[in-house]
C-alpha cells in the first residue's frame, strides 16, 4: 500500500507564542517619559523666573523710580516758590548722576534695606556707619548701595568706572562733583571699613569729603561686594535753567 504524503503550508500552522513580556520595561519607560516632561516643565518655569528676575523686575522698578523722581522734583519746584525749608528725607534727598555707569539719574533715598533698594533707587546707609551727607558741609562719607542685576540694577555697570571719572549729586541747591580716585573689584560684604569717614582702604589717610559706591559682585550673584571711592572736587550753586556742571554735558 502506498504511503501518503501530508503537505502544509505556513497558513496551516498555528500562530507562535507571543514572547513573554518583560515585567518592569513598562514602568520604566512611563518613569522616564514623566521625568523628562518634568525636566521640561522645570526648564520652563527657571526660564520664566529668569526673564522676571532680570528684565521685568526691572521694568517695575523703573516705573516706580520715574514716579518717585518725578515727585522730588516737584517738591524742589514747589519749595522755590514758598522758600527754603528743611531737609524732607521721605521721597528721595537727590539724584546721582554718573556718566561712565549709565545715563540715567538715579534717586537717593534714606537707608540700603532690599524692600526700598528694589525700587529702583540708590539708598544711603545709615547702618551699620551712617553716612555723611553732603549738604551737612562737614567732612566724611557719603556711602551708597543700589543693585547690579533686577530691580533697576541702577549700578550694573559699576565695573566701568576708572580713575578720574565723575560722580555727580544733584540736590535742589547745589550740584557736588567728585571724581573717583579708587575701586576695589572684591571684599567681603561684611566688610564696613570700606563706608569708614576716612575709607582707608582707598588710600585716604586724611579727613575729607567723599563718596563711595558699593553693590553686589560677581554679576547676578550677592557673594561679594564691589566698591568705588570718589572725592569731592568742587560745588556748584543750581542756577535758575538748572545748567549741569560741565561734566553732565
Amino acid at each position: 500500500m502506498a504511503a501518503t504524503t501530508e503537505e502544509h503550508t505556513e497558513a496551516d500552522l498555528p500562530d507562535p507564542a507571543p514572547a513573554p513580556r518583560r515585567r518592569g520595561t513598562g514602568r520604566i519607560a512611563t518613569a522616564i517619559s514623566v521625568f523628562g516632561e518634568l525636566l521640561i516643565t522645570a526648564g520652563l518655569i527657571l526660564g520664566l523666573f529668569v526673564v522676571y528676575s532680570l528684565w521685568w523686575t526691572n521694568v517695575l522698578a523703573d516705573r516706580k523710580a520715574d514716579k518717585e523722581s518725578d515727585k522730588v522734583r516737584d517738591h524742589w519746584a514747589e519749595a522755590r516758590n514758598t522758600g527754603p525749608g528743611s531737609l524732607d528725607t521721605k521721597d528721595g534727598i537727590g539724584f546721582l548722576h554718573v556718566p561712565a555707569m549709565t545715563k540715567d539719574q538715579i534717586l537717593i533715598k534714606k537707608g540700603t534695606d532690599a524692600k526700598l533698594l528694589n525700587d529702583g533707587v540708590a539708598g544711603y546707609y545709615t547702618d551699620p556707619v551712617r553716612a555723611t551727607l553732603p549738604m551737612s558741609g562737614k567732612n566724611g562719607n557719603f556711602s551708597l548701595a543700589a543693585h547690579r542685576d533686577g530691580h533697576g540694577a541702577k549700578f550694573h555697570n559699576i565695573h566701568k568706572l576708572d580713575k578720574g571719572d565723575p560722580i555727580v549729586f544733584e540736590t535742589k541747591d547745589k550740584w557736588y562733583v567728585y571724581k573717583v580716585y579708587a575701586t576695589l573689584p572684591e571684599t567681603s560684604k561684611y566688610n564696613v571699613d570700606v563706608l569708614a569717614p576716612v575709607p582707608k582702604e582707598s588710600g585716604r589717610k586724611k579727613a575729607g569729603k567723599y563718596i563711595t559706591l558699593t553693590t553686589c559682585t560677581p554679576i547676578y550673584t550677592s557673594r561679594y561686594r564691589y566698591v568705588v571711592w570718589g572725592e569731592l572736587v568742587r560745588v556748584e550753586r543750581v542756577d535758575n535753567a538748572r545748567t549741569p556742571p560741565k561734566e553732565l554735558r
